[in-house]
């Protein structure tokens, strides 16, 4: 018997779990009599269109089902875990990692450091395979599980385990090999560290990394994070605005060389570079679908573009009156204010009050809005006019809720400012909408 049983949470109506009476409290045992180890297990049985499903009923009772569906189509099943099994933990030590610059007193999901495979495939996760072995890959491949997201940061294998503090680092490439060959979809993700991973070696994984093309289908480059607190860690610098020019150069030369060969540009930097190397973004055609928006590649270009299309099609005839305020991050905060002052050329007779919010809980370093804590908004808006409304970036919440990192909720602001709140999707439509409502 399966010692790991699977306890289901909930079942979605209308689906095939419902209709055959799968019920949550119930377990599952195993598909076609095969045990499920964890979710890569489930995703993998469940595509087949003829199911064997047992499953332990709250009374003890087992039920065999035959299911009958179509290729792919979900059983409408959702686990207390949705791995289904433990996560797995970072084994490495990587001189960059903001987990490993976060103070003290946070809660405690916060500090966990996941480099798990399954989160790769399940939620987008950029992991560095540092913690898988041979089976673990074979097994990948057996599912033909895409894409893959990696953290390569460099490939120079010496380089990747000095960077990582891992001496198993330099795996990386035989096992993307594997994943070549199998025709596995990848995605690769840099962190710069100025100084580094850049110049020269910057140049040298790029010119690596397009050897896996097509199936490494993008590689995203993405400026370090620092905050104030790095006590005894690595000494790293900020880039400068020479150094971000630098880093566009060599990632601009490649992509005219890719593009050139392949029709795609393959290597993207992350929007931080643009703005402080204040360069205009790339034109949409030049993000190939906007495959690392997670990155924070292309967002700004993509909230631009969707503002423009909106703003075109608006009616300038209508009076609007409104009197509204925007909390952002200090690098967005010009961007922002030149998307307001073409609302006003419009319609003139809305006011919207834009506070770039400086990060004290980080460190004046962090410029970006999705780091940004409900305590420093509080703090630095309590005597400010806000107008009818306060609109914050949904960036700034956990998924699907409504709390900030220090935990202050959106709420907890209403409460504190005595001002509504409303959280901004990060769509053109959305951030027009708000304002003009």
């Amino acid at each position: 018997m399966n010692n790991k049983c699977h306890k289901i949470i909930h079942i979605k109506e209308e689906s095939i779990a419902y209709e055959v009476g799968i019920e949550p409290g119930d377990t599952l045992i195993s598909i076609n009599n095969q045990l499920v180890e964890d979710a890569l297990d489930y995703h993998y049985l469940v595509d087949d269109e003829y199911l064997e499903v047992l499953i332990r009923k709250n009374n003890g009772d087992e039920w065999l089902l035959d299911i009958e569906k179509d290729y792919d189509e979900e059983l409408g099943i959702e686990f207390e875990n949705n791995l289904m099994d433990e996560y797995k933990s970072c084994s490495n030590k990587c001189i960059f990692c903001f987990i490993d610059q976060l103070p003290k007193g946070m809660r405690d999901t916060l500090y966990f450091k996941d480099d798990d495979s399954r989160l790769s495939f399940l939620q987008g996760n950029y992991i560095t395979l540092t913690n898988m072995k041979d089976k673990d890959v074979d097994r990948l491949i057996k599912y033909h599980l895409s894409p893959i997201n990696i953290s390569i940061h460099a490939m120079n294998m010496e380089l990747r385990k000095e960077m990582l503090n891992n001496r198993f680092a330099d795996r990386l490439i035989g096992y993307m090999k594997k994943f070549y060959d199998a025709g596995i979809i990848m995605n690769g993700q840099i962190v710069l560290c100025k100084g580094i991973n850049d110049g020269k070696e910057l140049d040298y994984s790029i010119g690596e990394l397009r050897k896996f093309m097509p199936h490494m289908q993008s590689v995203s480059v993405v400026p370090v994070g620092l905050s104030k607190h790095r006590e005894g860690l690595h000494k790293l610098e900020l880039f400068t605005k020479q150094d971000a020019n630098e880093v566009l150069d060599i990632i601009h030369k490649w992509q005219g060389i890719i593009y050139n060969e392949t029709g795609n540009n393959f290597i993207h930097a992350g929007d931080e570079f643009y703005l402080l190397a204040d360069r205009d973004f790339p034109v949409e055609d030049n993000y190939d679908g906007y495959l690392q928006l997670e990155n924070g590649v292309g967002m700004s270009r993509l909230l631009l573009d969707e503002f423009e299309l909106c703003y075109n099609e608006l009616n300038s005839d209508h009076l609007i009156i409104s009197n509204k305020s925007i909390a952002t991050g200090i690098s967005a905060s010009e961007m922002i204010s030149d998307m307001v002052n073409r609302l006003n050329e419009k319609f003139p007779n809305i006011k919207v009050n834009i506070y770039p919010i400086i990060n004290n809980f980080f460190g004046h370093n962090i410029t970006v809005s999705g780091l940004l804590t409900g305590r420093d908004i509080i703090d630095q808006l309590k005597d400010k006019e806000l107008g009818e409304e306060l609109l914050l970036p949904c960036n700034l919440l956990r998924s699907g809720e409504e709390t900030l990192l220090d935990d202050i909720t959106v709420t907890d602001i209403e409460n504190a400012l005595q001002v509504k709140v409303t959280v901004v999707q990060s769509s053109g439509q959305d951030f027009i909408r708000n304002i003009l409502r």
